[in-house]
């Protein structure tokens, strides 16, 4: 797929952010113009910033509190006007926390990380997908986490959701494709990160080459644009993800239990 001056919506949140932000930087670096959709602009007020001085493309931070149900759309929307949206990148938000059982997760932060990982992605992609459908071209990407492979005991949500996102988006393809419309499930593993767990199965953030810069993997993953609507984004990760699928997964629960036991 070929990148062009358009701009790109990014869904910016949570524990994904180190993966986000290196995502919109290279596609900046293409000379792409972004719109940043968040709930708090501090959290990427300054890279938007960053971005628009490194690379010369306009930022802009909208402001949208989808705990309002539907109003949120308003400042999207406004946003929207005028401006032809070839991409859109969701993000999903990983817990940071140690592993948790399900009656140990406080209700409100639960019904937080379904909202954000679930409703907010299916949202952003509603409001995108008249225009891009009217001019007959766009894409979606929606990146989630290796965990959507395998479920993982204590990390309930995190594989449901991005169970969700995945499917979602091959789901959208299907319907989509013959549109126009290129979209995209990454499914990144271990993702380094300095200080803070990043889109990964693993609580690890040491650098390595199968635990590769978040830049870099968004090097690798952004050259699969238009190539394969499902795929890791990084080639090692892909090694991971066919190995994960050769293991029964009996066996797999019961060494991610040993693993969460010894942690």
């Amino acid at each position: 797929m070929r990148l062009q001056d358009r701009y790109i919506f990014i869904c910016f949140e949570g524990a994904s952010e180190p993966v986000a932000k290196a995502y919109a930087e290279e596609l900046a670096r293409h000379g792409i113009s972004i719109i940043f959709v968040t709930q708090d602009h501090t959290s990427v007020r300054d890279t938007a910033a960053s971005l628009s001085q490194s690379y010369g493309v306009e930022t802009v931070v909208v402001l949208a509190d989808f705990s309002l149900d539907q109003t949120a759309s308003k400042p999207i929307k406004e946003a929207m006007r005028g401006k032809d949206i070839g991409f859109l990148v969701n993000c999903v938000d990983e817990p940071l926390a140690s592993p948790q059982s399900l009656i140990e997760m406080p209700e409100q932060r639960l019904l937080d990380l379904v909202n954000k990982n679930v409703a907010v992605a299916t949202l952003m992609t509603r409001l995108v997908l008249p225009g891009m459908v009217e001019r007959s071209r766009g894409a979606v990407v929606n990146i989630s986490s290796g965990a959507c492979c395998r479920p993982l005991p204590g990390r309930v949500t995190l594989t449901a959701s991005t169970g969700y996102l995945d499917h979602f988006s091959r789901a959208l393809h299907l319907e989509y494709s013959g549109k126009g419309i290129f979209v995209q499930s990454l499914i990144p593993f271990q993702i380094a990160s300095s200080g803070q767990q990043s889109s990964s199965t693993t609580p690890s953030s040491r650098e390595g080459w199968f635990a590769p810069k978040p830049e870099v993997y968004a090097r690798h993953a952004i050259s699969t644009l238009g190539i394969s609507n499902r795929t890791t984004g990084y080639w090692p990760h892909t090694l991971q993800y066919g190995l994960m699928r050769c293991i029964p997964e009996w066996i797999w629960v019961l060494g991610s239990r040993v693993f969460i036991c010894s942690s």
